[in-house]
């Protein structure tokens, strides 16, 4: 059996040298947030350095900028017989930002990287499927607040991942599991050259991969510059000569640039813009409304013992007016969130939350009360990027429902957030979008709620669901694996990790410089459709 969803697809890999545009000599301006960490893709799970990435790297497959529909891109194919053991064979021609060459060793050798959990790569988990996976990633025992720390790994290297020639690798898994092809356009899965293992500190300092725009230069806290990579074998071949993204203090002042032309595109247009829809006139013919494949949760930090209470969480999650805020806040453009899983995706039910995602002041206050919580509550976010509007809506409802005082905490920007959260240093209930790395129900369970995944952000953790998510990966097909992921995913919400309290959409706008604008499912600006006037 062949993955025909993989293997038949060209979509938009194209051949070498194939699908050019006619090249533009103007450079675009994207905002964008500050990166957490160095531009490495196994090192770079959130969406600020996520989108440079994207531009910096081609993975073995890409999804479609309108449908999110996984096609082959570096991969010629990608077989199996089992779901089990995949043959991926690599198109010719493509070659890194230094001219050396994309192989079967360049994706083996980032892989096992990413995994070794001594290089401490965020995205180390997302290779947990791979047979051998357990002899090259330990776990800290007591969680990173405790005392102990990880055992060193028995290997450096997966068993799983064999080079048959320069441009042929096998992978096999620790057991069958049918999304894995999909999973193969993440960015964790990029491949890195051989200059990375020869001077990491070099490489960080100026990124070398193989997409269609190459590194430039990084400013900290002002912007990211990449130019077109003139021998991207992929296709359409972008027209744009090169991208500057921009960082901004706040989503306010990015909005204003965009209004004014100062700045050409900006993804999330801020509440201020939202009210009255007023983007539609300051933007007129220059703006788009969709939705898209994420989700708007709150996290609560598991190692702080205040929080270990489900109940408590449960309380807080009814006594959210989610209705509410998406009128005042949203003007109706973020449907409440009815379980952890975004609409469009595959896989998905709706309903799952059921009443524990809807407004119940007084039986919230009643649960509440009954955990004896002492305090106020208190929600953080960052406030670079258009969520503090309705972070303190949310606590105003939340302090409503439940007669508590809940304060909001902003810190000034993203990578300060993320900083915090993975250092585990959180006492407060923290946002925590999540936009999906691949569409895939799967993608909205396995790396934010399993033990240890690489998004479990506030160390969740429940044997249960451990095994049932390993029970829906072991699935012989992808429907069978679905129906497991659903129970999963209720039996999950019954302990409320995290506060599912609006799905995703976005309200994207653009310069007047700016045509042809895709904005795709992964809320990204297509850089390689995008044309631009001088």
């Amino acid at each position: 059996m062949s993955i025909a969803m993989v293997t038949a697809a060209c979509g938009g890999g194209g051949e070498p040298g194939g699908g050019a545009t006619e090249a533009s000599g103007a450079t675009i301006s994207v905002n964008g947030t500050e990166p957490e960490n160095p531009l490495v893709p196994g090192n770079t799970n959130e969406t600020g350095g996520g989108k440079i990435i994207d531009a910096l790297f081609s993975p073995l497959v890409e999804y479609d900028p309108q449908t999110a529909q996984p096609a082959n891109m570096v991969a010629e194919s990608i077989e199996t017989t089992d779901s089990r053991v995949y043959t991926i064979r690599l198109k010719d021609g493509w070659t890194f930002h230094d001219g050396t060459a994309v192989t079967a060793q360049s994706f083996v050798r980032a892989w096992n990287y990413v995994a070794y959990s001594p290089n401490g790569q965020q995205n180390g988990a997302f290779f947990s499927q791979i047979q051998g996976y357990d002899q090259v990633h330990t776990e800290d025992p007591d969680g990173t607040g405790g005392p102990q720390t990880a055992p060193q790994p028995a290997a450096q290297e997966m068993s799983g991942l064999r080079v048959v020639d320069d441009r042929t690798f096998e992978v096999t898994l620790s057991a069958p599991f049918a999304v894995f092809p999909i999973m193969l356009g993440y960015r964790a899965f990029s491949p890195l050259p051989d200059a990375f293992f020869t001077d990491p500190a070099a490489f960080e300092a100026h990124p070398i991969g193989n997409g269609p725009f190459r590194f430039v230069s990084r400013q900290p806290g002002v912007n990211v510059l990449v130019e077109r990579n003139e021998q991207w074998a992929g296709a359409p071949r972008p027209s744009i000569s090169g991208v500057e993204f921009r960082f901004y203090e706040s989503a306010e002042a990015a909005y204003a640039d965009v209004v004014a032309n100062n700045l050409d595109f900006i993804e999330v247009i801020p509440p201020s813009g939202l009210a009255g829809n007023l983007y539609q006139t300051d933007l007129a013919n220059r703006s788009v409304s969709r939705t898209f494949l994420g989700v708007q949760r709150l996290g609560f930090p598991f190692y702080d013992a205040r929080y270990q209470n489900p109940q408590l969480r449960q309380a807080i999650s009814m006594a959210i007016d989610r209705e509410q805020i998406n009128q005042r806040i949203f003007g109706g453009t973020r449907p409440p969130a009815d379980g952890l899983v975004a609409p469009d995706v595959p896989g998905r039910v709706a309903n799952q939350c059921g009443e524990l995602c809807t407004y119940q002041p007084e039986r919230a206050r009643q649960m509440f009360e009954a955990t004896g919580y002492q305090g106020a509550i208190e929600l953080t976010s960052n406030a670079d990027s258009g969520n503090a509007e309705w972070m303190q809506a949310t606590c105003v409802s939340i302090s409503n429902a439940l007669g508590v005082q809940c304060n909001f905490v902003p810190v000034p920007t993203f990578g300060e957030h993320r900083s915090a959260i993975n250092a585990r240093q959180l006492t407060r209930i923290y946002r925590s979008s999540w936009v999906a790395d691949y569409p895939s129900i799967e993608n909205f369970l396995n790396p934010l709620y399993r033990t240890g995944g690489a998004t479990n952000d506030g160390e969740y953790s429940n044997p249960a669901v451990d095994a049932l998510l390993a029970r829906a990966d072991a699935a012989p097909s992808i429907e069978e694996g679905n129906t497991l992921y659903q129970e999963a995913e209720r039996m999950i919400i019954q302990d409320m990790p995290a506060i599912p309290v609006y799905f995703q959409s976005f309200q994207a706008g653009w310069s007047e410089r700016l045509q042809n604008v895709t904005v795709t499912p992964f809320r990204e600006l297509d850089l390689e459709s995008v044309t631009v006037s001088e």
